[in-house]
């Protein structure tokens, strides 16, 4: 397990859909940067609240002036999360600024790809079975 902290900056993103001649603005928070402080959970938080304060979304950035500074409004959850609403001209966006410790971390694997004769083979016989989903360490079938 490792002691990494880093400082999480996500956005709200909002996608329009026109299903059946209604319009449905859906929106979703997308993590846009995961940012390594260091070991020190201080200091993940203090640049957490820099991030906060300074970070300019990037639908604002791309029709912002030379010189302009978009409004602000910074919220402390009671959790320590930021959400900060930011506007500039006619455009409003949200973001959220979250301290995390690192706890686990994998490498991408893959498989090795088949042969010829393993790709007919499949071809022949089907799909493979499917993994078995996630379930508790208690509720696990012995296979």
């Amino acid at each position: 397990m490792t002691n990494e902290w880093y400082v999480l900056i996500e956005e709200d993103t909002r996608t329009t859909e026109h299903p059946d001649g209604v319009e449905l603005k859906l929106h979703r928070w997308t993590l846009v940067g995961a940012h390594p402080i260091g070991q020190d959970e201080a200091e993940a938080v203090a640049a957490a609240e820099d991030a906060a304060l300074h970070y300019t979304p990037r639908v604002l950035a791309r029709h912002a002036r030379p010189g302009d500074e978009p409004g602000r409004h910074a919220f402390l959850t009671q959790d320590g999360a930021w959400v900060v609403l930011v506007r500039q001209r006619h455009r409003e966006c949200h973001i959220r600024v979250t301290t995390a410790r690192l706890v686990h971390s994998q490498a991408e694997k893959e498989a090795p790809t088949k042969s010829l004769k393993e790709k007919f083979r499949g071809a022949l016989e089907g799909p493979p079975a499917l993994a078995k989903p996630w379930a508790p360490p208690g509720k696990r079938q012995q296979a």
